[in-house]
């Protein structure tokens, strides 16, 4: 059914309660498209001039319309409190522990992405030192992110099982943060860090998707998200920690 749907093969633990949702929600569209449908070609030929020469000015005495509305109000109300509010508290409630944490900001038109050390703490960030050369703002004075990694534009990899907290914010105009096979999106807002967190359950590279329109180079602003193996995201954590440390002189 969810192939049927259209809908990406899932990669996240929750992803599976969202296509539930969708797909109750489509069963119920298609219901009600059918019913109506249904009782507007009755209408036209049950209620023809021919059929009715003269006009009743009685009009309908039944009240099944009014039961059926009430059961459609039921469904609706079933389906948004039994399946959509929970699925949003869990989603949206207090933030998993021992999770991989990363800060992602988006620009026209890439994604900056930002690791704690092995502290995890992450170092102070202040507009007033965006540059070229430092365009997280990062606070070279701050001890704490002296051990903060920064991967290149568009890169983030994350453990395999482990829940991913990702902070999403944009330097400059509203972009969108969209993961389809993660069943993931939340807009990135300028002065505004918003946390949203999953837990991925498949291996492989997945593309980042801006879904909201930022400028004329919006289709090109795609990311690469990676879920990799213990072995193989300690071996990435490795190589780019080496990799900033070797490029942060412009930052000392």
């Amino acid at each position: 059914m969810m192939k049927f749907l259209g809908l990406p093969p899932l990669a996240t633990e929750h992803g599976a309660d969202v296509d539930r949702l969708i797909l109750y929600v489509h069963l119920l569209m298609g219901a009600l498209f059918i019913g109506w449908l249904s009782y507007f070609l009755y209408a036209i030929f049950r209620f023809n001039a021919r059929s009715n020469p003269k006009a009743s000015y009685t009009g309908v005495t039944s009240h099944a319309s009014t039961w059926i509305e009430g059961a459609v109000a039921l469904v609706e109300a079933v389906l948004l409190i039994g399946f959509a509010v929970p699925l949003w508290a869990r989603v949206a409630g207090e933030l998993p522990k021992n999770a991989t944490v990363i800060r992602v900001t988006a620009e026209q038109f890439a994604w900056n992405s930002r690791y704690p050390g092995p502290d995890g703490i992450f170092g102070k960030q202040d507009p007033k030192l965006v540059s070229a050369q430092n365009p997280l703002g990062l606070d070279p004075n701050d001890p704490n992110g002296k051990d903060d990694m920064v991967p290149p534009l568009n890169e983030i990899a994350v453990p395999i099982n482990v829940p991913v907290i990702c902070h999403i914010t944009s330097k400059d105009v509203i972009h969108s943060f969209k993961i389809n096979p993660f069943r993931v999106t939340q807009d990135a807002m300028p002065g505004l860090s918003i946390p949203i967190w999953f837990v991925p359950t498949v291996e492989g590279h997945y593309m980042i998707n801006c879904a909201q329109l930022c400028g004329n180079s919006h289709a090109f602003m795609k990311g690469h998200f990676f879920v990799k193996n213990a072995a193989d995201y300690k071996a990435w954590v490795a190589e780019k920690s080496k990799a900033g440390a070797a490029g942060s002189g412009g930052l000392e």
